[in-house]
């Protein structure tokens, strides 16, 4: 099964562990975020690509799709198809068309021929750097960790080999800095707990995921929790924020490292972020959005399934 299948597939268990009234609390959030095109909007008016995909895997591992709202969101999704769009959007509809279909048995590619295929994956492979890696964009810049990780997992879907793949391998390696973490480019000063978890999961896609790259991995991560119960960005980042403590956490969980959490006190810490329409990304962000609402309601379900921490009752 695709690695992103997979991660909602085992956040829906934990999901699952809960109370309806506790997952309609944030299937509502999440469908406040639904505009009338079907598509999910981020803090703009207008839908987005990006926010809907958080939004489309956040219902599918709550289960909240109703047939209302998956078709709108399979018309807006088809509906893209035709669009010219950047690198980041057609990740963003490869993963919701993916992962709508996986929920709901709803097929947005239905019209998209082989050619349509074709031109996305040379799309990506504009992207491709010397190195092996993926970048942003195509002016020249610097190849990615986290977007290498993305456009692996959009050959994963499509299931299409990567081209190259040992140089992809060879990337990602490269990319390892002194004490266990990643970076996200090469010129960057220190390991990332983001990059960190994008590295390992492009390293689990790839096959070439080892034992003492698991161990100081692990490692890396857990020096990076803060005393509130979440996770930092990186080192120099004194406040834990939630799409750190995130993927943090999913990865250690991947690692085996899922026993050295204190379980209690990550529940407490993505609780105080809880407000209506969702989760805030850290203490200071201004308003809640469908991303960290994915993050919040993800990292619930992780304490639920590996930490048997479920919600208030």
């Amino acid at each position: 099964m695709p690695y992103l299948l997979q991660l909602v597939g085992r956040l829906s268990e934990g999901a699952a562990r809960w109370p309806m009234s506790q997952r309609r609390e944030w299937i509502e959030a999440t469908l406040h975020f639904q505009t009338p095109s079907g598509g999910f909007r981020g803090r703009a008016e207008e839908a987005d690509l990006y926010y809907t995909a958080f939004a489309v895997r956040t219902l599918s591992l709550l289960d909240g799709w109703t047939d209302d709202s998956a078709d709108a969101a399979r018309s807006y999704l088809a509906g893209q198809l035709v669009q010219r769009r950047s690198v980041i959007d057609l990740v963003s509809l490869l993963f919701a068309g993916y992962t709508l279909e996986a929920a709901t048995g709803r097929d947005v590619f239905a019209s998209a021929s082989d050619e349509w295929v074709d031109r996305l994956l040379a799309e990506l492979e504009r992207h491709r750097g010397d190195d092996g890696g993926y970048a942003r964009t195509t002016r020249g810049a610097a190849s990615s960790t986290y977007q290498t990780f993305l456009n692996l997992l959009c050959y994963q879907l499509l299931d299409r080999p990567v081209p190259r793949a040992e140089r992809a391998v060879g990337f990602i390696l490269s990319q390892r800095a002194d004490g266990g973490g990643f970076l996200e480019i090469r010129a960057a000063k220190r390991a990332g707990t983001n990059p960190t978890a994008a590295a390992i999961g492009a390293l689990e896609i790839l096959g070439a995921l080892d034992e003492p790259i698991r161990r100081e991995t692990a490692a890396f991560l857990l020096e990076l929790r803060d005393e509130s119960g979440g996770f930092r960005a990186n080192t120099r980042i004194p406040l834990a924020d939630l799409l750190s403590t995130f993927t943090a956490l999913w990865t250690l969980d991947r690692l085996g490292a899922a026993g050295e959490i204190d379980w209690a006190e990550v529940e407490h810490f993505v609780r105080l972020l809880a407000v209506p329409h969702g989760f805030l990304g850290a203490v200071l962000d201004p308003e809640p959005d469908v991303e960290y609402t994915f993050y919040g309601v993800g990292t619930l379900a992780l304490c639920a399934l590996v930490g048997e921490a479920g919600p208030d009752q």
